[in-house]
């Protein structure tokens, strides 16, 4: 279908990939997947001819038609809605525009080539393309009454809808996206989900998203020593195995056999719980068919993080009382009354991110309510990672020692040996402790915030979207350590497998009040009844 022959990118004296070949095949979805400035999005754009490579080539087999999710939000403003859809099959568009111009001007010249075109387009199924368009837009959230509406005038969110539909749009035999679920809400993702899961042609996508790349792939590609290797199942799976098998490499003294017999068991075990699933890898059956000489032990390192406490917190943990906050005369959320118990892991959740800002803002005394009053225990203590942390950063030419030394508590925390080991821990050692902290870059940045949480040792954690700007080793290290923690959690995340592994208690703060239920996330999305009680909250 699509293969990489001899491929190999150099940027000055920097190799992204070295003689890589392989393929990519109908019937599969690929997650390329690899750490920070692996080249991902470089190798998307190298296979959909966006840009060159040092040297070798892609081949498409001929007569197949290649989408590609545009990453450019506002590169259709001049087209209304539904064309812009329909512009995804461009060997479908280009024919309907040649039709459009010659009845514009007809003639008797034309009439021929008129009859040619409109053979071409009914082939193409092209008499039903409005409607199919109109389809997905509408399965997507498109309401039909925004159909014939200019792009210029949608906001980023629906902007993003439309161009995941033209990507869609017209059966593509290959299709890339780079970060599809960048921006969409809960709903739409599962729509996602479940259309690429049963699509039957060849997906290559790059996603953070760990649900997402669990629900769709059948392979992960992991860019790893400037190669690309196919590994078969979805992320999941990818990740326990090298795991299991890097554990395996540390253990000299196992014999072969039972290192062996341990990696089948895994596959086995791994296999029947798929199985149980609607996930695309069940469906495949690609794991039931992996060699044990597949799995491998990945190079990337982790994060190491814990979160600790100094002191256990007491039965009263934090007192909600009719807040309420509003921006611009806009209500966020009114009303919210809540009280927090020990041990209890909160998603705080909100279909507009502006209110649950402002709600973690309000929390840590950083913005004024509109009404009502919150109390914390007097046994608690807080540790908060905002949504923006750019307060931070601003105007500091400070090395990252002397950065975290601002929030050391003790003499002994103030120490430098003290201090690198914090940063450590996130992946900054040895000179790299000493960069600068008005140069980081914006996974960088939360990572040096999740060092600031480690040493303060709360006991109530808050986090707003901890997985912007992270890859998936720091997004997969920080849900462990908030699964471990023993303490009381706050958290928002646009990270399905964030929520549904973290949360114990879902909360929704809405324009009309609050929604609260003890249940997992995936239990909560799921209830007919909420999503009753949700809809009136925010009509």
């Amino acid at each position: 279908m699509l293969s990489v022959s001899n491929l190999s990118v150099q940027f000055g004296k920097r190799i992204l990939f070295d003689e890589v070949n392989t393929s990519f095949t109908s019937g599969n979805c690929y997650g390329i997947i690899g750490a920070n400035g692996a080249g991902k999005s470089t190798f998307l754009k190298i296979l959909s001819g966006k840009q060159e490579a040092t040297s070798g080539h892609v081949h498409l087999e001929p007569g197949k038609r290649m989408s590609v999710l545009e990453q450019n939000h506002y590169a259709y403003d001049e087209y209304n809605v539904l064309e812009t859809v329909m512009m995804g099959n461009k060997p479908l568009y280009k024919i309907k525009t040649e039709i459009d111009a010659l009845y514009a001007d007809y003639s008797d010249e034309n009439a021929d080539r008129i009859g040619e075109l409109q053979v071409q387009f009914e082939e193409m199924n092209g008499w039903n393309a409005e409607s199919e368009a109109a389809m997905m837009l509408s399965n997507l959230g498109i309401k039909d009454e925004l159909h014939a509406t200019s792009m210029a005038d949608l906001d980023g969110k629906q902007r993003v809808r439309v161009l995941i539909a033209q990507a869609l749009f017209g059966n593509p035999d290959v299709l890339i996206m780079d970060e599809p679920t960048n921006d969409l809400d809960y709903e739409t993702i599962s729509w996602l989900e479940n259309f690429l899961a049963n699509y039957d042609n060849c997906v290559i996508v790059v996603s953070h998203d760990r649900h997402f790349l669990d629900s769709v792939c059948t392979h992960i590609s992991d860019i790893d020593h400037n190669k690309i290797t196919h590994y078969s199942g979805n992320y999941t799976f990818w990740y326990e195995s090298s795991q299991l098998a890097a554990r395996q490499r540390a253990q000299q003294n196992k014999k072969a056999e039972e290192k062996k017999k341990e990696l089948q068991e895994f596959i086995a075990r791994f296999s029947a719980n798929v199985a149980k699933s609607k996930q695309a890898t069940s469906r495949k059956k690609m794991i039931d068919k992996l060699n044990i000489e597949e799995i491998q032990p990945s190079s990337r390192r982790y994060p190491g993080i814990i979160f600790d406490r100094d002191r256990e917190a007491g039965d009263q943990i934090l007192t909600v009382e009719k807040l309420s906050a509003s921006l611009d005369g806009e209500i966020l959320f009114s009303n919210v009354d809540i009280n927090l118990n020990k041990g209890d892991k909160v998603i705080i959740f909100s279909k507009d991110s502006r209110a649950t800002q402002a709600f973690y803002e309000i929390l840590n005394d950083k913005q004024k309510a509109d009404s009502g009053k919150f109390n914390w225990g007097i046994t608690t203590t807080q540790s908060y990672l905002p949504l923006d942390n750019s307060e931070y950063f601003q105007n500091s030419d400070l090395n990252l020692v002397d950065w975290l030394r601002q929030y050391a508590q003790t003499e002994e925390e103030r120490e430098e040996v003290h201090l690198r080991g914090f940063l450590g821990k996130m992946i900054f050692s040895g000179e790299e402790a000493l960069k600068k902290s008005n140069v980081l870059s914006g996974g960088e940045k939360v990572r040096c915030m999740i060092s600031k949480m480690m040493m303060k040792r709360a006991n109530i954690l808050m986090v707003d979207e901890p997985t912007n700007h992270l890859d998936l080793e720091s997004i997969t290290a920080f849900n462990n350590a908030l699964s471990n923690f023993k303490g009381t959690v706050l958290l928002t995340t646009h990270d399905h497998e964030f929520a549904q592994t973290v949360g114990n208690r879902v909360i929704e703060i809405t324009p009309k009040g609050v929604i609260d239920r003890y249940t997992t996330f995936d239990e909560y999305m799921s209830d007919k009844k909420i999503k009753e009680q949700r809809e009136a909250m925010y009509a």
